[in-house]
């Protein structure tokens, strides 16, 4: 990247944050710290208003605004890719307002770069397949976790456990969101809890902003998708192809088991759990294995034999104790 480059990029970036430190721009550009200083200055003498704050970095005056940026035609079509995500995997008020966002990008495009995705649009789609249970994504309540978040605000909310399908009333400081397999989490500190718990938003029925103001202090929500990953290592990942039709019969036992996702894979649907007991799990796949197979591992396919051995036994036990009578 030549130095003009370098400088309109440095420019945007100082527009995308209220306050940019030296080394984030280091950092990006691959750049010194003087380097940086020297670009800065270039600016300046350019006529950006560019305030730098002692200790904190630089920002722009406010008021100060950019002419239209302009897209290449591979950050247009990225863009209107990422759409077609937003729109199957969030709800109804990201997608509206995302929407907004890309009419606004639309809008400052070059004519080629509009034909262009005129006409791509209709050659990307996202598709959910048909026997595998997604969440619904008419209302998530994404929007307003974000806010709140942003806003270190509580919120109250009424939420279904996957468990024990119980309804409950909770208070929460919520920490951050995340997309897991088919369905968004959120991370938040429960004041009925007293502990940091995990929701699935699509089994959150009612959602109110307080208003309420929180000081306490939340480790990064990195940290927590980080323990979650040192806690999975302490279990045993098992996969399973299971009929399509009988899927949709496991409802909410799954979860028991450790469920984690499941994808299309041919004419079955491919299961992953994360098991604390192989041998639970081996006794609640013996409902249903006669439409099921096991992909790994090997130690599940033998806990499975061994089980439907000591079936057998017991059958035969029990029918040579009937003759004799």
């Amino acid at each position: 990247m030549n130095r003009i480059d370098r400088l309109a990029a440095i420019l945007i970036q100082l527009q995308s944050k209220r306050v940019v430190k030296a080394q984030e721009i280091a950092d990006k550009f691959s750049i010194s710290l003087r380097t940086v200083y020297r670009d800065v200055k270039a600016l300046e003498e350019g006529g950006v208003p560019v305030i730098g704050e002692a200790g904190s970095g630089y920002t722009l005056m406010e008021g100060y605004r950019l002419p239209p940026v302009m897209f290449s035609q591979e950050e247009a079509t990225a863009l209107l890719t990422a759409s077609k995500l937003v729109q199957s995997k969030t709800d109804a008020g990201i997608r509206k307002h995302f929407q907004s966002a890309l009419d606004k990008i639309r809008a400052v495009l070059r004519y080629p770069e509009k034909d262009h995705l005129e006409g791509i649009d209709a050659h990307i789609a996202v598709m959910n397949h048909p026997a595998i249970q997604y969440q619904s994504n008419e209302e998530l309540w994404l929007q307003q976790i974000l806010h709140a978040i942003a806003g270190s605000e509580l919120i109250e909310i009424e939420y279904t456990s996957i468990e024990k399908n119980e309804k409950s009333k909770r208070r929460l400081e919520p920490v951050g969101i995340y997309y897991l397999g088919t369905h968004w989490h959120l991370i938040a500190w429960c004041h009925l809890r007293n502990d940091y718990r995990n929701f699935r938003t699509d089994r959150i029925g009612r959602l109110k902003a307080t208003g309420e103001k929180t000081n306490q202090q939340h480790p990064p929500l990195q940290s927590f998708i980080e323990k979650m990953s040192r806690q999975e290592k302490d279990l045993t990942k098992v996969v399973i192809d299971v009929n399509p039709e009988i899927v949709k019969y496991l409802g909410e036992q799954k979860y028991y088991h450790g469920y984690i996702q499941e994808e299309p894979a041919g004419d079955m649907i491919r299961m992953t759990f994360l098991a604390a007991s192989l041998t639970g799990l081996a006794r609640w796949f013996m409902l249903f294995g006669d439409h099921a197979r096991i992909i790994e591992p090997l130690e599940m396919n033998i806990l499975v034999t061994d089980i439907a051995k000591a079936i057998l036994d017991t059958l035969a036990a029990a029918g040579k104790h009937k003759e004799g009578r």
